[in-house]
């Protein structure tokens, strides 16, 4: 065989081998997004975050040797998972809920990340002196911001009250802002050995402008071309496209890409009020509960599957690692735990004063330190740090500080993540249900008479006869009760079993009915000469025919 044939035969040998890597690679991914909707029951099951199951799940395929690695460019990691997991989150609360508790949210998503930055390059440059601070420092700015995902899929299951959750939940999606700016800075300062004071606030403020400027104009944007799009699946479609596009715009003009996202994301949800309609939130809330639970299984099945990435580099001096890794999770957690101690002792005047029903407890203090979970943006920062300076040397210890960054991740997700149920109930730290459900109870008799009232004004505007106003009537009182039935029961005019029974009764013959209509319908489908894009515009009116109570 000639050169050119040897060339040419491992170039196609090559090609094969790319190819099954690529097949390999799917595999796998499939692999996780199935674990991920098995870990849902099982999370159910066994009480514990999906989060926390697939984080371990990674780390086991991570060391079965036949199981190929996830090839991901670091700085691709945030771009793709943090967009959607950001707004995912952000839909769920609101620019009240952060103002209210804008006092505890600061001093945890920037005080607390600042100390939590410098604690750790102090004690470890102090444990290992060959690392220059500005390297140490961004080891501290990357495992400093606890996981909003992780805090928010554990709390959401634990009962906690509804103010703590709040807060936990601000801190996650506000804290990424501030250590990734340390971040960062720190690593510019060891890629090029400059450093400026000056020039760092400036880069700070600049980053904050420029991404609270990308977030309105885009949540302002985005809420005018939903007002004028007449599909809610369209409207959902761009609600996918303007977190990423707030991400990317931001980063390109050096605006904070995480806080763009932030503003924009709950400038839409405010927003929402003058464009939503039935359609989409029904719509948006089933695409948002999916998306959510695929990205946050994938991203974190990759903090397990990393695990391989961070030993590989590593090598065989990992052993060597596990005091210096041992020093840094201690630092974390227990000043964690200092700051949230030392500002309850400080500001629970204040808090109780503000919250009278519901003071800020020690227990509370405690639940909140030992939710300081990391995740997705620690380790995707871990895995950008750079491999050389821009003299060309190597990174100082850039595998340690990897391996320390993963050990945080882990301790905190595997060891703090599965213990925290038993330290809410050691320490009776939940959610008043009863204040809650009077609260909901209250809301519904509002909602009643708002509809009451519009409808007498449109009986004395139309002059509708008195038996169609009494039917009226009795139809929207008849559908509170099967709202709530226990915000019905606080109704003078629901407030009898037969009426609770009637409805219930025709709340189940309906439904008999309905479904007798849909079997009909799936029937004609699967008939030749029925055109199934005909049977599913049909099934969808009978499915919001059936949502809206309609006989």
């Amino acid at each position: 065989m000639c050169p050119g044939d040897t060339r040419t035969g491992r170039s196609t040998s090559g090609h094969t081998l790319s190819k099954l890597a690529g097949v390999h690679q799917l595999a796998l991914l499939f692999v996780v997004l199935l674990a991920t909707i098995l870990a849902q029951p099982l999370g159910k099951r066994t009480g514990l975050a999906p989060a926390v199951l697939m984080t371990a799940f990674g780390c086991v395929l991570a060391l079965i040797p036949a199981v190929p690695d996830i090839r991901i460019e670091p700085k691709l990691i945030l771009p793709l998972v943090l967009p959607p997991l950001l707004y995912a989150s952000a839909r769920r609360t609101s620019w009240r809920q952060f103002a209210e508790n804008w006092g505890a949210i600061s001093l945890r998503a920037v005080g607390l990340v600042l100390a939590t930055a410098a604690g750790v390059g102090i004690a470890f440059h102090a444990g290992v002196p060959t690392v220059p601070v500005a390297a140490a420092v961004a080891l501290g700015a990357l495992v400093a911001p606890p996981d909003p995902v992780a805090v928010t899929a554990l709390a959401g299951r634990l009962g906690l009250p509804r103010r703590l959750v709040s807060v936990l939940e601000g801190e996650g999606l506000f804290n990424d802002v501030t250590a990734i700016v340390i971040y960062t800075i720190a690593i510019e300062v060891v890629v090029t050995g400059k450093f400026s004071v000056a020039g760092a606030v400036w880069d700070f403020l600049v980053s904050a402008v420029v991404a609270v400027v990308v977030g309105l104009v885009l949540g302002w944007t985005g809420s005018r071309l939903m007002a004028r799009l007449s599909e809610a699946t369209w409207q959902v479609a761009l609600g996918l496209l303007l977190p990423f596009a707030a991400y990317g715009i931001a980063e390109a003009f050096g605006g904070s890409a995480v806080l763009s996202v932030l503003v924009c994301a709950l400038y839409l949800t405010d927003a929402a009020t003058d464009f939503s309609d039935s359609d989409y939130r029904l719509v948006g809330d089933s695409f948002w509960e999916i998306t959510e639970m695929l990205v946050t299984g994938f991203a974190f099945g990759l903090i397990g599957l990393e695990l391989s990435t961070v030993l590989r580099d590593a090598g065989p001096d990992w052993p060597r690692f596990l005091g210096s890794a041992g020093l840094v999770i201690a630092v974390v957690v227990l000043l964690r735990l200092a700051w949230l101690l030392a500002t309850w002792a400080i500001f629970r005047t204040a808090w109780r004063r503000r919250e009278a029903d519901e003071p800020y407890t020690w227990r509370e203090t405690v639940v909140t330190w030992w939710a300081g979970m990391r995740g997705v943006a620690t380790v995707a920062l871990a895995l950008a740090v750079p491999f050389s300076t821009d003299a060309g040397a190597p990174f100082p210890r850039r595998s340690e500080i990897l391996f320390c960054a993963f050990a945080v991740v882990l301790f905190t997700l595997l060891v703090q993540g599965t213990t925290l149920p038993a330290v809410v109930r050691i320490t009776g730290v939940h959610a008043d249900t009863e204040a809650e459900r009077e609260l909901e109870r209250r809301l519904w008799n509002r909602v009643l008479g708002a509809e009451l009232d519009r409808l007498k004004e449109i009986a004395a505007a139309e002059r509708l006869p008195d038996e169609v106003y009494e039917r009226l009537r009795d139809g929207f009182e008849r559908r509170l009760a099967q709202a709530d039935p226990g915000a019905a029961d606080s109704n003078a005019k629901l407030n009898t079993e037969r009426t609770l029974r009637f409805t219930k009764r025709m709340r189940a013959i309906t439904n008999d009915v309905l479904e007798a209509g849909r079997t009909e319908a799936l029937t004609a489908r699967r008939e030749p000469g029925v055109p199934p894009d005909v049977v599913d515009r049909v099934m969808r009116r009978l499915d919001l025919r059936a949502g809206g109570g309609m006989p």
